[in-house]
């Protein structure tokens, strides 16, 4: 029999660890006082990090100063700097100096919360934290747990995932509900014949969500506002169900990547509660403005939700990853998803709640810490503060966009987001949508500033995303600077052209 003691201890010991510890927090202070000023999109191309380092990982250990040396020159060389005060782009990733000391202890206890047995507190300590968050938001009481009924939340790793877990659990709903009426049918010849419902603005992780779960994801034309309606919904629905395929499912958006829209929830409420239709509602980025009571008209309708999501570390100032997720009726993802080899069993198993069932890895990290230390060290009204200083930093842009008739603003400016787009009357759409690609083109190799552009109803346009940690109207200002700048090399370019 081998003596364990024969083996050395690996990695560093306690007083390295500590110091090395104090020079990474030195670090990460030096690069959040910085970030605000670097180019927030890379000088790189693709392969650039292959020359950078050897070809095999190292025999025997290296010490930390070694290690430590090289995160300037090889891993920000390529990074793109979503803290950058230019990072324009998406929607902005959060982070605080809270949640960076939720990550720590995270990683510090080494906890993996797959059943309440791997960690009581894990679990216990999430319910809890989603319920909180339920309130401030002032989310139905039926998604509170051991609130009105089976309802309750759970943290995911992603929206992407949310989705796809509640298009899994109304799947799983629906085929016991059609066994139950016929049991001769099998679960392929039901499956075959679902239909799912989203906006054709909808995140693309919808859509993705339909071809994992092998259902058809039907994506139904937004009206003018960016919008879902009830009647293109009920109107999809009637030739579904005369063609003999089952509704299934339908996932609403507040608040679109696209062009931050909002789908009409009380109209589609209506239509999936009459319908037996499961309504999921993907608030990812919005979500975070109902913590504002003056905002949380951007969810009426909310009551009709079978599920609800979105994403504290998009701009609740909780680092990736935590997406929250809350269920009126837990009990239909258990069933998606349960499955019981007797090494996951444990006494208190009637009891507890076992969260691998809520999701669909069976592992998951202790993320609740974080949300803990942001709430608590942040507040409730500073979050507010927060979202109310992207919304006004928007509004800013807004009215600087407004003063020049040559740039039209493609949807309303409710949260953080500016859709924009030249406009010159006597061009056709595909002249002006060249014109657009080529000022984004110019934007993007210029690297003053990092934006993203999108496309609703064949027009491109550019979006601007504010409500980030570094994001100020002065920053702003120098943005529009150079939007005008390469706009009018463009237009001049162009009308030369056309004369």
């Amino acid at each position: 029999m081998s003596d364990s003691n024969a083996y050395p201890r690996l990695g560093i010991n306690h007083d390295d660890f500590r110091n090395a510890a104090h020079a990474l927090v030195d670090q990460i202070i030096d690069y959040n006082t910085t970030a605000a000023e670097r180019q927030a999109f890379p000088d790189v191309k693709p392969g650039f990090m292959r020359p950078l380092l050897p070809d095999q990982a190292p025999e025997e250990a290296e010490n930390w100063p070694e290690v430590f040396s090289d995160i300037e020159k090889v891993i920000m060389k390529g990074m793109t700097h979503w803290k950058s005060s230019g990072f324009l782009a998406f929607f902005p990733t959060a982070s605080s100096y809270p949640a960076l000391l939720g990550d720590m202890l995270i990683s510090a206890v080494t906890c993996v919360g797959f059943t309440w047995a791997a960690s009581p507190s894990c679990t216990e300590f999430e319910t809890v934290m989603m319920d909180w968050l339920a309130k401030a938001l002032n989310l139905p009481e039926f998604f509170i747990h051991n609130g009105t009924g089976p309802g309750g939340g759970v943290i995911q790793g992603t929206a992407s995932e949310a989705t796809l877990m509640t298009l899994l659990s109304a799947r799983s709903k629906k085929i016991r509900s059609q066994l139950s009426k016929d049991p001769q049918k099998s679960h392929h010849d039901i499956n075959k014949r679902f239909v799912a419902y989203a906006s054709n603005v909808s995140h693309s992780s919808v859509e993705r969500a339909g071809k994992i779960a092998l259902v058809d994801m039907r994506l139904l034309e937004a009206d003018d506002e960016g919008s879902l309606r009830g009647k293109t919904l009920l109107d999809a629905i009637k030739e579904d169900k005369r063609n003999g395929r089952i509704p299934l499912y339908v996932c609403a958006t507040i608040g679109t990547t696209a062009c931050c829209t909002y789908d009409n929830l009380m109209e589609i409420g209506t239509i999936c509660e009459k319908e037996g239709i499961w309504l999921h509602i993907d608030a990812a980025y919005a979500g975070s403005a109902l913590l504002c009571p003056e905002l949380r008209y951007i969810a009426k309708g909310l009551e009709f939700a079978s599920s609800f999501n979105f994403n504290p570390h998009k701009w609740m100032m909780v680092n990736f990853d935590c997406s929250a997720l809350w269920f009126k009726d837990s009990t239909y993802a258990i069933n998606a998803m349960n499955v019981d080899p007797l090494y996951l069993r444990h006494e208190e198993k009637s009891s507890a709640i076992d969260y691998m069932h809520w999701q669909i890895p069976l592992g998951r990290r202790f993320r609740a810490i974080k949300l803990w230390f942001v709430l608590r060290m942040i507040g409730l009204e500073g979050l507010r503060s927060h979202v109310r200083r992207g919304i006004a930093e928007a509004k800013h842009f807004e009215s600087l966009v407004e003063k020049d008739k040559r740039f039209e603003i493609m949807f309303p400016v409710t949260l953080g987001l500016v859709c924009i787009r030249l406009k010159i009357e006597k061009w056709d759409n595909e002249k002006l949508n060249e014109v657009n690609r080529k000022l984004y083109d110019a934007i993007h190799a210029d690297r003053r500033f990092f934006l993203t552009p999108s496309s609703v109803k064949e027009k491109f346009f550019i979006r601007i995303a504010t409500g980030s940690s570094n994001c100020t109207t002065a920053k702003l200002d120098e943005c529009w600077a150079v939007i005008l700048e390469m706009a009018a090399k463009l237009l001049n370019e162009n009308i030369s052209t056309d004369n």
